[in-house]
């Protein structure tokens, strides 16, 4: 960056302001009442978006407007509203027809409720290791994770906030995920080798999540409630196992849904229910995505208004500004692509837009394009697996039936993988950077 891209600190900060907003009005405000039911955050998101377009930004005030509809319309915002569409859908209607109740009741009698936890992690992380996407995951498991707490009579937040950890383990490592692919690409190094610096930082982490887990789930093993009929009818398991092969198989995933929905709705047909009822049950699936739909256009547009403002170019300046030796190296490229995701919240998008300098920043402090690949995906993975409007928790809690924040307190698998990191980090050798 040369000194005529230099940004100036009143307007860099100024540019950013909206995610302060957002953040002091959803996190500040319901971390002092001690609630986060309390501030919804559309409203959240719908006030920053206005001080963004009112404040911020300059120009015409439909030129303003155009920059966040254009963001928000953006085709991929626009093909994850489809995936929530068909999610709702067939999570509503496999839950009607007693799919769900079916699957849970067949894991209970394999699995004692003390390790129903565990076990669910462990399953999101093969799961997510395969499809190499933390979505997909999420879609075949959250509904099942909602329904596993109650019968195992814990809170629902805490399996959900395992399979949200177990997914993203595979949406790091996964040699077909997005973000593999976006970091070895803008590192140039190999996948494999990309895997093994991964695998050193992922594996402890994963390990000690499984571990707490154990202990976590130990406490919650009352007996399994009463079942509707659907529950001894092993059959209505099929759904959700077509789901997990064609997802395993590397099908996409709005291919992978509306397979679901076809087998679910004959299903249906099969055990008595008529077509018009089955329409219903979707329907009312479709219906309850609605607010999950408005929060991701919202903040797709909040954060379009950011980067146009040059929000994420400043944080690119002042990140980079001061760097010293290999271990500031590796801690800057860290927190670099951290909060550009935590600005964008899609961790392929923060990988893309630091991948070019955080590669200049490994070239000048001698670190291999393998280690910084590792950092860029795992440092992403770990702040979109926390913040509560990234599409994936957005999507597991909606799934759910719970707030966004619910799973926070128990996301152990996020939080020992940044301790792993940090560790990383503060051990590297030089010798070994060579």
């Amino acid at each position: 960056m040369t000194h005529t891209d230099l940004i100036p600190s009143r307007r860099g900060w100024l540019a950013l302001s909206p995610m302060i907003v957002f953040l002091t009005l959803y996190v500040a405000v319901s971390a002092m009442i001690g609630d986060f039911y309390k501030m919804p955050i559309a409203v959240a998101l719908t006030a920053a978006s206005a001080w963004g377009i009112g404040v911020v930004m300059r120009g015409g005030l439909s030129d303003r407007i155009g920059v966040f509809s254009r963001a928000a319309g953006h085709s991929d915002i626009l093909y994850m509203i489809w995936i929530f569409v068909l999610a709702g859908a067939f999570a509503s209607m496999a839950k009607e027809i007693g799919a769900v109740d079916a699957t849970v009741a067949l894991t209970l009698r394999v699995f004692p409720p003390q390790l129903l936890l565990p076990g669910m992690f462990l399953a999101a992380c093969f799961i997510s290791l395969s499809v190499g996407t933390s979505v997909g995951t999420v879609v075949a498991l959250a509904p099942l994770a909602a329904e596993m707490a109650g019968a195992a009579g814990a809170p629902t937040a805490m399996y959900v906030a395992a399979v949200i950890g177990g997914a993203f383990f595979g949406d790091n490592l996964s040699f077909i995920s997005d973000t593999t692919i976006a970091a070895t690409r803008t590192q140039g190094c190999r996948m494999d080798e990309k895997f093994r610096a991964n695998i050193r930082i992922v594996a402890p982490a994963a390990l000690v999540s499984f571990i707490a887990y154990v202990f976590i789930g130990s406490d919650f093993t009352t007996a399994m409630p009463g079942l509707s009929p659907a529950a001894a009818t092993p059959w209505l398991i099929a759904p959700y196992l077509l789901i997990i092969a064609l997802a395993v198989a590397g099908i996409n995933v709005a291919i992978v849904l509306s397979a679901g929905i076809a087998a679910t709705f004959a299903l249906g047909l099969a055990g008595g229910h008529d077509a018009l009822t089955l329409c219903g049950y979707m329907g009312a699936g479709i219906d309850s995505m609605g607010n999950l739909i408005i929060i991701t256009l919202m903040a797709a547009g909040l954060l379009g208004v950011i980067k146009s403002a040059g929000g994420i170019d400043y944080l690119l300046q002042r990140l980079t500004a001061r760097i010293s030796g290999a271990r500031g190296a590796q801690a800057c490229v860290a927190a670099l692509v951290g909060i550009v995701n935590l600005c964008t919240a899609n961790n392929t998008v923060a990988i893309i837009t630091t991948g070019a300098i955080s590669r200049d920043i490994a070239r000048t402090y001698g670190i291999t394009p393998r280690k910084t690949a590792s950092l860029l995906d795992t440092a992403s993975c770990i702040v979109q697996a926390l913040i509560p409007y990234g599409a994936q928790t957005l999507l597991a809690t909606a799934l759910a039936g719970i707030s966004p924040a619910a799973p926070w307190p128990y996301m152990v698998y996020p939080w020992a993988l940044a301790v792993s990191v940090g560790i990383s980090v503060a051990w590297v050798r030089k010798k070994r950077e060579k």
